[in-house]
């Protein structure tokens, strides 16, 4: 089934370029020149993935990645900031959006759709075989089992879902309140505390395989899951 791809983007002319080379890849695009325009597209038919503009007319793409994430339609919609800020501050303030990656303009569609099939493949959870890996971990999806190398691994269902979510969405920090509601779901209520607490559990978990320095704390921010040191 060909992945659907939602441009947000002013310029007609950029949109029509990333469409061609979407087609191009074996994948569909929807097109909207605004915020109000990419809402109606979304409640039509829910795309796979967003490409977003950071400079729209009327509502930014930073807000509109904002209120995209709160909204039950679209908040588990991997979305690509296209935009000519490259500073760091610009990245941070994209990622705490809610925004899963970036590309600078001027941008190459090669790059762009390495990085679309990249991010899809992240949000997806999987390699397409049900699995997971990263830094010697692997997580079995139909199995609901975790190993390092071939050892299998003891794991609660709660450090469970808390692993997947983080092995699924590496090298990037999430505040407590992020991971609630990744993890536990938004509707449910429950302290940000319990946060750390699984997270102590999670780490003690990994720590007879040595592999329990992945789970890193972002001071003053919240965690990563990272096999890099």
């Amino acid at each position: 089934m060909h992945k659907r791809i939602l441009i947000i983007e002013d310029e007609a002319s950029i949109r029509d370029m990333v469409t061609f080379a979407l087609h191009k890849a074996g994948m569909e695009a929807m097109q909207a020149a605004d915020a109000r325009a990419a809402q109606i597209a979304i409640a039509e038919q829910v795309p796979d993935l967003i490409l977003l503009d950071w400079m729209l007319p009327g509502t930014s793409g930073l807000e509109l990645a904002r209120r995209l994430r709160k909204e039950e339609l679209s908040r588990e919609i991997p979305i690509i900031m296209l935009t000519a800020r490259g500073e760091e501050m610009d990245r941070v303030n994209g990622l705490e959006a809610g925004v899963d990656d970036y590309v600078v303009k001027p941008f190459s569609t090669r790059e762009l759709i390495a990085r679309i099939k990249a991010v899809l493949r992240r949000s997806q959870g999987d390699d397409g075989t049900g699995m997971v890996e990263l830094g010697g971990l692997r997580i079995d999806g139909p199995a609901h089992r975790v190993f390092a190398g071939e050892e299998p691994v003891p794991i609660g269902p709660t450090e469970y879902r808390l692993l997947y979510f983080f092995m699924t969405h590496p090298e990037r920090v999430y505040t407590r309140a992020q991971l609630l509601d990744h993890v536990w779901g938004g509707s449910v209520y429950v302290e940000e505390r319990t946060v750390d607490v699984h997270i102590r559990r999670l780490r003690k978990t990994l720590e007879p395989w040595q592999l329990d320095g992945m789970v890193q704390t972002v001071r003053g921010s919240g965690y990563r899951f990272s096999a890099s040191a």
